[in-house]
């Protein structure tokens, strides 16, 4: 058994910027990763100006900016008979107007590096939370287990960031409400030649989608497919999502070949869903754990960095102080963050009932659009402000304890 001031469970984008927030205050604090590393393949890369700007505030930018990565200062979205732009980012206020795709286990070795100067921060891999410590009615820690067995960490605050599938969540007899989506994701990667188109897109045709991703030396490719529909697509063949990429993208129409089997494609059942309540005594929910973001914008990395800053500036002061944190400050949490996450949900939502499910369907026609939605002045700002920030963005304004001075 240990003692800690608070554990994280889960060790993506949520945990791992909420420990180091949080270490950086000198909270005594210990991140929980089930797997060994950080090494996933297809997890989101997306890195919005929003985000960009919270690790400027911790004095990270030039650390980001020597990761490989590639900078995507438009969005657009091509039809059958034209190319039409969404969201002109580069017209953004201030340091950081465009999307850095930057793979997520550089984004969490970086930020997990940067936790490790502090003293107060430990770093547990391999370690699967299955249950949490209750005392009466509270929550005071967690149980896990790891190559040596099964251990108890006790905390005077709990966090459960560990995914969409959470097992604290679920411990803790939280269940989201689920608000449905149209369509899950295929995964793949196919290679990028140097004549190939050089932003990232998104391809739409009646009965088909297609987000396509550069990453300089081969294409990341999301292929939509209707919410159940991977079994059927299975029993078809990989020959029939070869067909479906070389009509959508004819540019690589002689690099489809090199999609073997299914065994070369990962699938992401796709989820939309929200917490009614985040928090229980000693227990707080963040990121995908309270809300799972749909991927129509590519903002679910960004929302969990989100809810991680939101909860140090309100709980690390406390913390350090060594405080007991009541369950209405927990609350704060929840309120603060609950209306960017309810906007960005239902304009998800929209997407998903006016573009993805009547695409999917097949049953639209060919998919029409103003040639140019980013030039309409109300619709251009909002956009790429919507994309770029988010709704309420984030600023540190946790404390920085003696030792970083």
């Amino acid at each position: 058994m240990d003692e800690n001031t608070c554990v994280i469970a889960g060790g993506g984008p949520a945990g791992a910027v909420l420990a180091l927030l949080l270490a950086r205050a000198g909270v005594r604090v210990t991140l929980l990763e089930k797997h060994g590393d950080f090494l996933r393949d297809f997890r989101g890369d997306t890195v919005h100006p929003s985000t960009l700007q919270v690790l400027d505030e911790l004095g990270l930018a030039e650390e980001l900016d020597r990761l490989p990565h590639r900078k995507a200062y438009s969005m657009t979205l091509q039809t059958d008979d034209a190319t039409v732009p969404i969201a002109d980012l580069s017209r953004l206020p201030g340091r950081y107007n465009y999307i850095a795709f930057v793979p997520q286990w550089d984004f969490l070795n970086l930020v997990t590096a940067a936790a490790k100067r502090y003293p107060t921060f430990r770093l547990v891999m391999n370690a699967e939370v299955y249950d949490v410590i209750r005392e009466g009615n509270a929550v005071r820690g967690v149980r896990y287990r790891d190559a040596d067995g099964e251990h108890e960490l006790r905390a005077a605050l709990t966090v459960a960031a560990d995914g969409r599938h959470s097992d604290v969540r679920r411990a803790a007899g939280l269940v989201p409400v689920e608000h449905g989506v149209p369509m899950d994701v295929l995964w793949f990667r196919l290679p990028r030649d140097p004549g190939d188109p050089g932003d990232p897109f998104l391809r739409v045709s009646a009965g088909h989608m297609m987000v396509a991703i550069n990453r300089e030396d081969y294409w990341q490719l999301a292929y939509l497919i209707p919410k159940g529909g991977f079994d059927a697509l299975r029993a078809r063949g990989i020959e029939t999502v070869r067909e479906h990429v070389a009509r959508l993208l004819p540019f690589l129409k002689e690099r489809v070949e090199l999609l073997s089997d299914f065994g070369d494609v990962s699938m992401l059942s796709v989820a939309l869903n929200r917490l009614r309540r985040w928090h229980r005594p000693g227990l707080l929910v963040i990121g995908d754990a309270a809300h799972a973001m749909s991927p129509v914008f590519g903002v679910g990395i960004n929302l969990a960095v989100q809810d991680a800053v939101a909860a140090a500036n309100l709980l690390a002061g406390p913390l350090a102080a060594g405080a007991e944190i009541p369950e209405p400050l927990l609350a704060r949490v929840q309120r603060r963050r609950t209306p960017p996450t309810v906007l960005t949900q239902f304009a998800q939502r929209v997407v998903q009932h006016r573009l993805i499910r009547p695409a999917l369907s097949g049953g639209a026609g060919p998919v029409r659009l103003p040639r140019d939605i980013s030039r309409i002045p109300a619709i251009g700002t909002l956009a790429r402000r919507f994309i770029g920030f988010g709704v309420r963005p984030e600023h540190v304004r946790s404390p920085v304890a003696s030792h970083d001075a």
